[in-house]
């Protein structure tokens, strides 16, 4: 993952020492510049208390920048994703499944955690799937950085981010010198978000709980350790216990020129929103705001406390509503009722399964029923649409699934 050698020789000794060390045939030469940079750190490093034998410890090796983070930090589009698309990646049969899943093999865990902190099973393994897919990305290696090489690398060569990584590197190496992980063993994104529920380094510290009572507080390897710290983060933020992230409402004629709008669910009652099922909106005390993620032609909700108390987990509305949305799947409440104003002719998530799962069983397909469809699934698509003589366009379109469905 990562080279190894010594620091805190002088400038041109830790550089020859380090393009020695390399010189094997196929080897890349050590970063002097980087080298200096990460020389020149440890000042900043050593005024927060990190040790020479901590700081030795964690960039052992460590020769280079990583260019693969440069890499995905250029690579930051505007977020364009339309509400429909987003859900349909985080909240399908996969993820509520798997989720369930982990609620029976993680049950006892989640009533303990539960207890402790006052926040729901349901939004914590909403989140775990969200952040990591329930841990699936920690065995994915391909995707994981060096977590002091990366925030170094972005402390050094990314001015946008300079500052954000100078704090988060600091704050990894206290958490090296706490002892609650290894060097080898702090891996994350290439932003620095670490373990099962993706903290950062200063949220880390800020809530990381030791669930498992044996010493350590890791978020890597310990599934109570992780679960427990995004409860402590949304406890200390002010969940409210026994209370729901919002509900689903359907608008009266003109109702959504009061979206963003905060009022009593008693007031959103009298100007006659309602509950997708007929049903009269709860608690008429309590209040919410209105949110339209796709406009007037979707659905609405209406959000209450514990829905902002989410986001402070992650700034993002989508994320937010995603959480809220998987909890209640996984729960068995049931998802969106209002349908999404898709395109038309395009499928929803549980058609895009479908269309997965039949290309299979007729042999087009050999990937993941995930309903992604990437490469091997319009490839399917096309050998599918080439049998009937249908155009081959590999789209997942309403016109093939109707096909599909009569073979």
């Amino acid at each position: 993952m990562f080279r190894r050698v010594r620091t805190f020789l002088t400038t041109s000794a830790l550089t020859l020492a380090m393009t020695a060390s390399l010189g094997m045939p196929g080897a890349q030469a050590a970063d002097a510049d980087f080298i200096n940079f990460l020389n020149g750190f440890y000042a900043t490093a050593s005024k927060s208390g990190i040790s020479k034998q901590t700081y030795n410890a964690a960039f052992s090796g460590v020769t280079e920048p990583d260019p693969e983070v440069l890499r995905k930090a250029r690579y930051q589009p505007e977020f364009t994703t339309k509400v429909w698309d987003y859900l349909d990646s985080r909240v399908n049969p996969y993820t509520i499944e798997k989720g369930r899943e982990m609620l029976r093999k993680h049950g006892r865990t989640l009533d303990v955690i539960e207890s402790r902190f006052g926040v729901s099973r349901y939004i914590l393994l909403a989140i775990w799937s969200m952040e990591s897919n329930y841990g699936d990305i920690l065995d994915n290696h391909d995707r994981l950085h060096y977590v002091p090489q990366a925030l170094a690398t972005l402390a050094y060569a990314d001015k946008k981010r300079a500052k954000f990584a100078r704090t988060q590197l600091v704050a990894a190496l206290k958490i090296l010198q706490a002892g609650d992980i290894t060097p080898r063993q702090m891996t994350g994104s290439w932003a620095g978000a670490m373990g099962h529920t993706q903290f950062i380094p200063t949220s880390y510290l800020a809530f990381a709980v030791d669930q498992d009572r044996n010493g350590h507080r890791d978020i890597w390897g310990s599934i109570p350790d992780a679960l427990a710290t995004a409860a402590n983060l949304l406890h200390k933020n002010g969940w409210r216990t026994g209370e729901t992230w919002g509900y689903e409402a359907a608008t009266p004629r003109g109702g959504s020129k009061y979206n963003g709008a905060t009022k009593t669910l008693g007031e959103w009652a009298r100007l006659g929103f309602i509950r997708p099922d007929g049903r009269a909106l709860p608690h008429p005390d309590r209040r919410a705001e209105l949110k339209m993620p796709a406009g007037a032609n979707g659905p609405a909700f209406l959000m209450t406390k514990n829905f902002f108390i989410i986001k402070r987990y992650n700034a993002s509305d989508l994320y937010a509503l995603a959480v809220g949305v998987l909890a209640d799947e996984i729960a068995g409440w049931g998802g969106v009722d209002q349908r999404w104003p898709r395109p038309e002719g395009t499928l929803d998530i549980k058609e895009k399964f479908e269309l997965q799962t039949r290309l299979k069983a007729l042999g087009y397909y050999e990937g993941e029923i995930d309903g992604n469809f990437g490469s091997g699934s319009r490839a399917a698509i096309e050998a599918f649409q080439g049998r009937l003589g249908l155009t081959r366009d590999g789209n997942p379109s309403q016109k093939v699934l109707q096909a599909i469905r009569g073979h």
